[in-house]
């Protein structure tokens, strides 16, 4: 317990959303590892203190996640996760440990009544939490409820992915029994009541889905309690206030807006470059990084036109790879930037980003002679445009883990499931007519009329590869789906701009436009593995053989060597 109190003194200043860390009384507590550990639950600051260094477990952006599907410009070649390396492995226990410690000892302290609920409350969310993502890594894991003694024994086994999933759910009544509706003001950023029935909804999704039931993917029982769990969790955010924010665009920089239901803050001073901001920009507009979240051509190609029809297909809006940024659904505007498009970027607000070697040179050009890993493209999502190169690593753009608008498609993917295609439809012209798409004279915003369950299962799945673009979800949807075959052996294009021939690229008196050039798809140039290696047994990843080591009793997944089923079957 010593040991934990040790990092008190570093975390005070650190989490905006405990509104005592601004107090002058807290930061003037004597050195915490003076403290007796049976003070801490007798102590509001110093149990806030303890609370603050769990909540600092929690992720924050998913950088470069797209790389590991089509999202962005790098490649998971052979061999990327084997047993005795660090890829995509989780064993969160020493967070586990604290929440267990909390979870344990506070009731044997003086604190207030209702301040000790709010604290249990947001601990069982946050083992939740953590073991969820535990499970979707790795199937089952051994539970522990209570902090290990020395005398205990350190061997313990794997439950099973049944039996995680129930502690998973426990946990999270627990909190949303104990936790109020919703948190505002200086404690935005707590786990409360809103968070928790969000994320339940997330949960019940995942253990509905194809990775945990591959023998009865869509027939499974799992997935009436998944439309059940995020009915629920829908009509009561709605109780609240929640929605979708009106803005596409405006969503990430407009913050705390009434989409957001549980966010990782940042903060300047404090906590910043959540987002890592100096390695997505150009390096022509940074320092110090560069090449991360670079769109690829699988994904930009998918945005639908203004019609909310796909690329080809649209009778209103004809599409030619030569204009292809033309009356696209206004996510795309909102989410990337291509070559000769605005991108300020703290320089000026008609600055052009371009990516033809000529113009965006050698390290921001795609292309033969490119220095770095180019795609033709930027993200612009969660990038603060009012940075200059020299502040560019101070973006502190919240992590939004969970928006209204997974929510949502939550819901419709279980509804559509479940024999409730109308609720389903209903969801994705809510998504498409927030996202600015036409809806056209029939009111379907280019969706196709009367689609089958398979149909409807896919236009889900597409919809959210382009509404959560970037924000860590296409990977682990596509895993969750058993889709992964799709990727595999897959190599990545991105999209190559020449200036058209008679023009003068040193021509100072001519701002050169998107249509000043020809364009190439072209696969990705890359050194290294040009194709995506994604084997089947990626759906549970192997248990760190260096675990196996220390506990003999763990065993390892089939798919790895082992005999432990992963699944739910």
């Amino acid at each position: 317990m010593k040991k934990i109190l040790s990092i008190v003194c570093c975390l005070l200043t650190g989490t905006a959303f405990i509104q005592s860390c601004k107090n002058d009384e807290l930061l003037n507590l004597q050195n915490p590892q003076a403290y007796n550990p049976s003070e801490v639950w007798r102590d509001q600051n110093l149990a806030n203190a303890y609370l603050v260094d769990i909540y600092a477990s929690l992720p924050g952006w998913p950088v470069n996640q797209g790389d590991y599907a089509d999202e962005s410009a790098n490649v998971l070649g052979p061999d990327y996760v084997t047993t005795s390396n660090n890829n995509f492995k989780y064993w969160p226990y020493n967070t586990i440990r604290k929440i267990n410690i909390l979870l344990t000892e506070i009731d044997g302290g003086t604190l207030p009544e209702a301040f000790k609920n709010s604290l249990k409350g947001q601990a069982h969310f946050l083992r939740a939490f953590h073991y969820f993502k535990a499970v979707v890594y790795h199937g089952g894991v051994p539970i522990l409820d209570k902090p290990q003694l020395l005398t205990d024994s350190l061997s313990v086994a794997r439950n099973s992915t049944a039996e995680c999933f129930a502690f998973i759910l426990q946990d999270l009544d627990n909190a949303i029994k104990m936790l109020p509706d919703k948190y505002t003001g200086a404690d935005f950023g707590r786990m409360d009541k809103a968070a928790a029935t969000a994320f339940k909804g997330r949960v019940m999704l995942y253990k509905a889905s194809p990775q945990f039931n591959p023998a009865n993917p869509y027939s499974n029982s799992y997935w009436a309690d998944a439309y059940t769990t995020n009915k629920t969790a829908r009509e009561f955010l709605e109780g609240l206030g929640y929605g979708l924010y009106p803005d596409y665009a405006g969503i990430w920089m407009n913050e705390g807006n009434r989409e957001d239901i549980m966010t990782v803050i940042y903060q300047n001073p404090g906590k910043i470059n959540g987002r890592m901001e100096h390695c997505i920009r150009p390096l022509g507009q940074s320092k110090d990084c560069t090449g991360a979240d670079n769109p690829v051509w699988d994904l930009v190609s998918q945005y639908p036109m203004k019609d909310g029809k796909q690329p080809g297909t649209s009778t209103k809006y004809p599409y030619n790879v030569q204009t292809f940024w033309q009356n696209r659904d206004p996510r795309f505007d909102a989410t990337i930037a291509y070559n000769g498009s605005i991108f300020p970027l703290g320089v000026r607000a008609d600055y052009r980003q371009y990516t033809d070697l000529q113009l965006g040179g050698l390290v921001d050009g795609f292309g033969p002679g490119q220095q770095f890993n180019r795609s033709g493209f930027y993200t612009r999502k969660g990038v603060d445009n009012s940075l200059s190169q020299a502040q560019v690593a101070l973006n502190a753009v919240d992590w939004v883990e969970i928006r209204f608008a997974e929510v949502l498609l939550n819901f419709a993917e279980a509804a559509n499931e479940t024999g409730h295609p109308d609720e389903a439809l209903a969801v994705l012209k809510q998504i498409r007519q927030r996202a600015g798409i036409e809806a056209g004279t029939d009111g379907l915003y280019g969706l196709k009329n009367g689609m089958t369950r398979l149909e409807m299962r896919d236009a889900i799945y597409q919809e959210r590869f382009i509404e959560f673009a970037f924000e860590g979800k296409r990977f682990w949807d596509m895993r969750r789906l058993r889709r992964m075959s799709e990727l595999n052996g897959k190599a990545k294009s991105g999209l190559q701009a020449q200036l058209k021939p008679g023009l003068d690229p040193n021509d100072r008196s001519k701002v050169f436009v998107p249509t000043d050039f020809t364009y190439t798809v072209r696969e990705l140039i890359i050194n290294g593995p040009r194709q995506m290696v994604l084997p089947e047994s990626y759906y549970f990843f192997p248990i760190a053989q260096g675990e196996i080591e220390k506990n003999p009793r763990l065993k390892q997944n089939k798919d790895w060597g082992g005999t432990f089923d992963p699944t739910l079957q």
